[in-house]
């Protein structure tokens, strides 16, 4: 489901529409259960994979026990009005705060917030093991203290009824963290998830000045608040609860946690020595865990626990590990971009005297010298890619149409309103449009580099309201709103390789490790037809093309880290290639990290974009002429996340028809400014 951002401004006029709007959905099917939800990142939300780790269980809840859901986001008090009208079902997440009883009956408990206490580093406060089983004995050793809360939100009994406290209340949880920063409060209350998403989003240069006392004091639950007013409320209560009980029996809630990167849960087997992995969905890393059965079965006695997420959730994830010192993971699965900012910052540990077996000598330099600092490998390289132009053979000899040696972004333009026919499910171009640094930000900074704009000037000064990004947003927008698919703003990588290999792109501009699964007839409709190219090129060469690294580090927090390193020298050594090749076919192995792979016979015979590839990595550079800093889609500072994010939010606004390019562009210069000046980068 999407945001109905429209049909709520005219619901807040037009009451009825609601309704009517619901009605249909009613009307189509008798086992639909419709709810109305609140935002509450990272919790729920209609821009998360799958709206969200709430959304996600209550719908697997329902569905156990044969219903539909239809969820519909509303800001907090509309969604809650409209729950206890009775027009809909009932509202989500609910917390079990006793507010709601007079409207609402609450279905059984599953996991919810993860309140706690976040403090500076710097300062060292007193705090009991046994802090959670005596929460107010706790706080009243804390009570010299000052706090920080966001006024209306209840935290715990234990917490609300502490008069005792020295309380300080603001409107928002940034306020407080701010405030936090400054000295101005000693303690602030906030969900451990939440306050890492605001550093890596808002304040990146709070990332790692902050952590929270251990163990979490307020833990919560969350509920789904079913309408008194709802004719059906009690039989969809018994039956949500008896599929929640069905979920909780065959471990799926905990599936569900970890898959969106918010369990809490260390893993734990008794006798075995255990890793835990974070890692991002794609097809090769799905396969280095499906092939890690050999890597235990060599290691007896090892166990892998894999935290497998969407690159934007893998990201924050990983981010929250060393935001707030959370200690979640073992292996981390991190990029050129990171490895040498957190090496700097002492977050990783240097892979220091690897063994000759390894052959570090067969890593191609470029991929080799990514993932360094100060002349030390701080991750191992799983696979790397540049980015090309994929398109299809069949379509284009039927249009009668050549794709040019080198495209430009003029050509592509023409060759996709030629190609797109949507009514025999065919788009002229896919690109990625879901919102992040690392999904449509890449797209669009290799776009604005060959119209030849950059991020910054020389003084670190925003260059977002310039001629050749209007130029280069005002093409990606056109492109997809004109020639893409619907709600393009929702796809990312994967989504885009999905549609592209069911035949439904006629081009795609996208990662060159993408080749691999196109040109394997067990996962693509198109391999005997798929054609490449390189990147397309406006005004300007360099940096129309990108390099990126995926690699596997470990974090300095990890207490496995021999055992961790094990793991990464295993799964990123000629071995596993070879492994790969010989269980699934040499087309399929990591591309782009070793000589050895492209000199193999097997590869060059099965992987026909094998030395274009290679030729584009050997030849790839991390820093384009004119420019300050490292990076072709990306810029190398601490700060980018939040830059990245903002930016690509904008633009996915844009996409979306809520606002014009110009707007989207004047709004990311403003905020980027604001980023860079409270990061120290400009003066205020």
């Amino acid at each position: 489901m999407r945001p109905l951002k429209s049909r709520f401004f005219l619901c807040v006029f037009l009451p009825c529409l609601l309704a009517l709007s619901f009605g249909a959905s009613a009307a189509s099917a008798a086992g639909t259960v419709r709810l109305v939800a609140a935002e509450l990142s990272p919790y729920i939300g209609p821009t998360h994979a799958r709206e969200g780790y709430v959304a996600e269980l209550v719908r697997s809840a329902f569905e156990r026990v044969g219903y539909t859901v239809d969820i519909r986001f509303y800001p907090p008090a509309r969604a809650r009005s409209v729950a206890a009208s009775g027009q809909v079902d009932g509202l989500l997440p609910a917390p079990d705060t006793g507010s709601l009883e007079s409207e609402f009956v609450l279905s059984a408990p599953f996991p919810g917030a993860n309140g706690g206490l976040l403090k500076k580093r710097s300062l060292a406060i007193p705090y009991p093991a046994d802090a959670v089983t005596r929460p107010l004995d706790t706080l009243r050793q804390l009570s010299h203290l000052r706090f920080g809360a966001v006024r209306g939100a209840s935290v715990s009994a234990a917490f609300d009824g502490a008069d005792f406290l020295k309380r300080e209340y603001v409107d928002r949880d940034l306020q407080n963290l701010d405030k936090l920063a400054l000295g101005r409060i000693d303690l602030m209350v906030v969900d451990k998830f939440r306050a890492s998403d605001l550093m890596i989003l808002h304040r990146p240069h709070l990332i790692g000045q902050l952590e929270f006392l251990r163990p979490p004091l307020f833990r919560s639950d969350f509920h789904v608040a079913f309408s008194r007013r709802a004719p059906r409320h009690e039989r969809l209560r018994a039956d949500f609860n008896r599929g929640l009980s069905a979920l909780v029996r065959e471990g799926r809630v905990e599936d569900i946690l970890m898959r969106h990167g918010l369990s809490v849960r260390k893993p734990q087997a008794s006798g075995r020595d255990v890793i835990t992995v974070g890692t991002v969905n794609n097809p090769d890393m799905l396969l280095l865990k499906s092939l890690s059965a050999e890597f235990t079965r060599q290691n007896p006695g090892v166990q892998i626990e894999w935290r497998v997420l969407d690159e934007n959730s893998l990201r924050t994830r990983l981010m929250t590990d060393l935001a707030i010192a959370d200690g979640q993971f073992d292996v981390m699965t991190i990029g050129s971009y990171e490895a040498p900012l957190w090496a700097a910052r002492g977050w990783l540990t240097p892979f220091r005297d690897l063994p000759a077996a390894y052959r570090v000598g067969d890593l191609l330099a470029p991929v080799r010298d990514s993932l360094s600092f100060s002349g030390e490998l701080y991750a191992l390289p799983f696979y790397a890619e540049s980015s090309m132009t994929f398109y299809r053979r069949d379509l284009f000899r039927a249009a009668d149409l050549v794709m040019p040696a080198q495209p430009t972004y003029n050509e592509i333009r023409q060759l996709a309103a030629r190609l797109h026919d949507p009514a025999k499910g065919i788009y002229g171009i896919c690109l990625r449009g879901r919102p992040g640094w690392g999904e449509n930000v890449p797209v669009l900074t290799t776009m604005v580099n060959t119209f030849g704009g950059r991020w910054f000037d020389p003084l670190w000064r925003p260059e977002i309201d310039s001629a050749p990004w209007r130029e280069a947003a005002s093409l990606y927008v056109d492109l997809l709103r004109r020639y893409g698919p619907p709600d393009a703003h929702l796809n990312g990588f994967p989504e885009t390789l999905d549609l592209f290999a069911r035949g439904r792109c006629a081009m795609w501009i996208d990662a060159t490790v993408a080749a691999g699964m196109l040109f394997d007839p067990r996962t693509s409709s198109v391999a005997a037809s798929l054609g490449f190219a390189p990147a397309p090129v406006e005004r300007v060469r360099d940096g129309a093309n990108w390099l990126w690294v995926w690699s596997l580090a470990v974090p300095e927090s990890s207490p496995n880290k021999a055992l961790a390193r094990r793991f990464v020298e295993w799964a990123t050594s000629a071995d596993y290639v070879r492994l790969v090749a010989a269980r699934r076919g040499w087309v399929t192995v990591p591309p782009g990290t070793r000589q050895s792979t492209y000199d193999a016979p097997g590869y060059r015979d099965a992987a026909a974009f094998s030395r274009f590839v290679n030729e584009a990595i050997a030849s790839s550079h991390t820093r384009l002429p004119g420019r300050h800093y490292s990076g072709v889609q990306w810029v190398g500072i601490a700060e980018f996340p939040a830059i990245g994010h903002a930016v690509g939010t904008e633009l996915a606004r844009a996409l979306q028809g809520e606002q014009d390019v110009d707007t989207a562009l004047r709004r990311s210069q403003a905020e980027v400014t604001r980023l860079m000046r409270d990061s120290g980068y400009l003066k205020p």
